[in-house]
């Protein structure tokens, strides 16, 4: 047995290796106590220093230790940045993705009285090249470029070589999106398009050669959705709707307000009115719809004409409004605003640019048939260009998603929901009629409800909605509501709705007599069908709903 190597069991390796984790352990614990007790007795010397440099050699994550050591820098005013610098790069080179080194190096270098900025981009660079998602690196490097005041379209450049290489960096897809912007800004008077339709069509190229090469890598599919975006739409006070019966108010705007924090103000003849504005549901503090009631007396006389003004304040905007005399109520919208609201805004160029896209992705679709991606953006195009004339392939196209996407199915189902009540709100502006019809579309969900607050009657039938959210209360109009044959078990936006008369729930969920509680809400409600429901089993439900709801002179159980 002389000359061959004497082999440690497992057993003894294990101990060797517990033994010596012990022994660094009680080294690092140590240098750790003794910096905890230097910073409690405000110790800032170069002993501090080094200990605090010995424990993040080993874990620079340990957050206290840089800021202790950002504080010895200070007192110490010692021109050692550039050693500091060094030192940094070996605790990078320990953990790439180390919060407390990346932030302590940007602190570092904003010290410097001439910064090495070509320095750090090339540290970037090196450090992008191992892990091109480096998400620290890409925070600090846009620090550095915007210190040094790198051109933008130097480092767009610089994205579209770590494109090429790999079309799978999502992280410098999403650089170029905060580049472009800079690159090709907007002008805002007047507007023009963010980039010109040549620009355009190159930034395209590029994209489409990468869901080309991978139709399946979802990078480069989010930055296209991007390069797609709709423009932001224009705040304004979207509809208005004045009720003599009530003496009320309300007012729908483009998106959700706080009353009390916007400055809105109501004016009838000349003269500006103490209201209390609120919202349609106490779940809202912040809502599209708000409302208010008038004094007593102040537009109940039919024989007198009124104006009224309703002033946005905060965005320097109002709506005129005129009730004549024998009018007993005045209603406006804006169909224009309707029409953005729902759709892109598109000059002639962007939509023979979004055209071209269209054909692009169908192409690929008939090579890649299953592809999501690619089905999700034909979808996105198609709404750009013509909702409703596309509104066929729409439906086909989300029922393949469903198919080929099994597990988000729900989701491809919320959103045709929502692109079916979009078609539908667009049909009813364009026939200016107050019946909205919803039966039958498989909807799963509802929204949009702010853009109703003039339907008088809705028919939500066979679909498969679960509830009636808080956003239903919007429909301050509404007199009929059908919503038979879905799952139906929370009603939780039947409330005060003022003018709501018959309402249908028939072969539904609603299993409690608790769940039909909002309804005592609704002053006006005479006629309630809730045949084929759970509640309708429970023991001397016809005197208990009597109880509840002594206005429904027309109850179906």
């Amino acid at each position: 047995q002389h000359g061959r190597v004497k082999l440690k069991s497992t057993a003894q390796q294990e101990e060797e290796k517990r033994k010596e984790r012990e022994k660094k352990l009680k080294i690092y614990v140590a240098a750790r106590d003794a910096i905890f007790t230097k910073r409690m007795e405000g110790v800032l010397d170069d002993e501090a220093l080094q200990l605090t440099q010995q424990l993040l050699s080993s874990n620079p994550d340990f957050a206290t230790l840089w800021n202790y050591r950002r504080e010895i820098l200070l007192h110490l005013e010692t021109k050692m940045y550039e050693a500091e610098l060094l030192f940094l790069e070996s605790c990078l080179k320990v953990n790439p993705k180390s919060y407390g080194s990346w932030h302590h190096r940007g602190w570092v270098s904003a010290r410097l009285p001439r910064p090495d900025w070509a320095r750090e981009l090339g540290l970037c660079d090196r450090c992008l090249s191992l892990d091109d998602r480096n998400f620290h690196c890409w925070d600090y490097r846009r620090m550095v470029v915007k210190m040094s005041g790198v051109p933008v379209d130097q480092e767009l450049q610089f994205t579209d070589r770590l494109i090429g290489s790999n079309f799978s960096n999502y992280s410098s897809w999403h650089y170029r999106s905060t580049l472009l912007p800079l690159l090709h800004p907007e002008s805002p008077d007047p507007p023009s398009p963010c980039m010109d339709n040549t620009m355009a069509r190159q930034k395209y190229e590029l994209v489409q050669n990468a869901f080309f090469t991978d139709p399946n890598d979802q990078s480069a599919w989010f930055y296209y959705r991007w390069l797609l975006g709709r423009a932001e739409r224009e705040e304004m006070i979207s509809c208005v709707f004045v009720s003599r019966e009530e003496e009320r108010v309300a007012v729908a705007f483009s998106r959700p307000v706080n009353a009390s924090s916007s400055g809105l103000m109501l004016v009838l003849d000349g003269q500006p009115q103490r209201v209390e504005w609120r919202s349609v549901h106490p779940h809202f503090r912040h809502s599209p719809v708000w409302i208010c009631a008038l004094p007593p007396g102040t537009i109940s006389d039919i024989i007198n004409e009124h104006n009224l003004t309703v002033h946005w304040t905060e965005k320097h905007t109002h709506r005129d409004c005129a009730l004549y005399t024998g009018e007993i109520m005045f209603m406006c919208s804006c169909t224009f605003c309707v029409t953005e609201y729902m759709l892109f805004e598109l000059s002639v160029e962007k939509t023979s640019v979004l055209q071209s896209e269209l054909q692009s992705c169908n192409q690929l679709l008939e090579l890649e048939p299953q592809n999501k991606w690619c089905l999700l953006t034909i979808v996105l195009l198609m709404r750009a260009l013509d909702p409703l004339g596309y509104e066929r392939e729409t439906l086909s196209h989300f029922q393949t998603l469903k198919e080929v996407d099994s597990m988000r199915s729900a989701y491809y189902g919320d959103l045709c929901s929502k692109f079916m009540i979009e078609n539908t709100i667009l049909k009813m502006e364009y026939a200016e009629v107050r019946v909205f019809s919803l039966s039958d579309k498989n909807l799963t969900m509802l929204c949009h409800l702010d853009q109703l607050l003039l339907v008088t009657h809705i028919n939500l039938s066979c679909n498969q909605l679960l509830r009636l959210p808080p956003q239903f209360a919007m429909l301050q109009c509404l007199e009929v509501l059908e919503a038979d044959d879905n799952a139906i078990e929370n009603l939780d936006g039947l409330y005060y709705l003022p003018k709501l008369q018959e309402v249908s729930l028939k072969n539904n969920q609603i299993s409690k007599l608790s769940d039909l509680q909002l309804l005592t809400s609704c002053p006006k409600l005479t006629c309630l069908d809730l045949r084929g429901n759970p509640v309708t089993q429970i023991a001397n439900i016809q005197s208990e709903l009597t109880e509840l709801l002594p206005s429904v002179t027309d109850l179906l159980i």
